[in-house]
């Protein structure tokens, strides 16, 4: 087999997170401090893939170039591919075809987390060699993702797909697409052979159905660790959760009576006063907490300033100033340069999802 190439698309409006994508896009939102779209990348590169393209588009594309750069400091090269509308995974596919030649590639949306990245899926691709592998996992609500339903099987064994139906408004089973897929060249044909669907997309779905219906192999792989689409906020928050369980303490910051517990990681210019930080928990660079609570499953960004406050599950973004709240926030997202602060009055509990460059004062 050919050596494998990578291709991430990274286009999308993210309409489920805005107003954070209104001035940002979607996949560089960061979980733990890093953008999401970097950990495909990282799982590209950790898999032995060199060659990476990224699908973009042309309202948030140059902000994606300027973060993720040319792959150097991810150890990969990646070439910038636009796709002009939102018109299907497998339109994407098609978009990227001078890029991807003749290759088998490996494709992953940039907007999903995947435990463990894909280096043994990769392995698996490289011995087996089918026309297409794709990643299942069970979900509780299937009628929001493409679904798959599968072939008999000798006991022990996972039976080889024989449908694929996007959305399904009754689902077979509950085994979802997860945002990973590895292809071989004839997935170009078949996403040229297929018609766009009732939402106007030509859908990747599709053109493995065309796959399986000329006979070719599509192998499936189910994936038993979790998975997370970040398209949603409480998928955000989740996600955020579980990559903090990871976490490895590192304290480089400058703690001035102030009290951290668990796994905690403050990075280097930080600065805590009087404070407390329970983990799992990040505090970025040049961030100044004073008389504060920290709680647990809290990513704080770069440069963000917390005083007389508690926070807990939550995710910062840089430039965040949340000050002299009588209650805890939690559970929220704020974006780029956001300011909370009491007013004359004080309710009990916050919960925000705010776009960049907002001031909110809570009355």
């Amino acid at each position: 087999m050919e050596p494998l190439k990578g291709l991430i698309l990274s286009g999308g409006k993210g309409t489920r997170l805005r107003p954070i994508t209104h001035t940002s896009a979607k996949q560089l939102i960061p979980v733990a401090n890093k953008p999401v779209l970097f950990y495909g990348i990282e799982a590209m590169a950790d898999a032995g893939i060199e060659q990476v393209g990224i699908i973009i588009a042309p309202e948030t594309g140059p902000e994606i170039e300027a973060a993720a750069g040319d792959g150097t400091r991810f150890g990969v090269s990646i070439t910038y591919i636009v796709q002009d509308e939102p018109r299907g995974l497998a339109h994407a596919v098609l978009t990227a075809e001078p890029f991807l030649g003749s290759s088998p590639f490996v494709m992953y949306l940039g907007d999903n987390l995947l435990q463990g990245g894909i280096s043994d899926l990769v392995a698996a691709f490289r011995e087996h060699e089918p026309d297409a592998l794709i990643l299942l996992t069970p979900v509780p609500d299937p009628e929001h993702y493409g679904v798959a339903e599968l072939g008999a099987a000798a006991p022990g064994e996972v039976g080889r797909v024989v449908r694929l139906v996007e959305k399904p408004a009754e689902p077979a089973t509950d085994l979802a697409l997860v945002g990973v897929y590895m292809f071989t060249v004839a997935v170009h044909d078949a996403a040229r052979a297929i018609e766009p669907s009732a939402r106007g997309e030509l859908e990747i779905t599709d053109a493995i159905q065309r796959l399986v219906d000329a006979g070719m192999r599509v192998e499936p792989h189910i994936v038993r660790g979790w998975w997370k689409d970040t398209g949603r906020l409480d998928d955000m928050l989740e996600a955020n959760r579980l990559i903090l369980d990871n976490l490895i303490e590192r304290i480089e910051g400058e703690l001035i009576d102030s009290q951290v517990d668990g796994r905690v990681v403050i990075e280097k210019g930080a600065r805590l006063e009087r404070t407390m930080v329970r983990g799992p928990a990040i505090v970025g660079a040049g961030a100044r907490l004073t008389d504060c609570y920290v709680g647990p499953y809290t990513a704080i960004g770069e440069n963000c300033t917390i005083s007389g406050s508690e926070v807990e599950h939550s995710i910062l973004l840089t430039g965040c100033s949340v000050c002299d709240l009588d209650g805890r926030m939690e559970s929220s997202l704020l974006g780029r340069n956001v300011t909370v602060r009491r007013g004359e009055r004080q309710p009990r509990a916050y919960r925000f999802m705010v776009g960049d460059n907002s001031d909110i004062s809570i009355l």
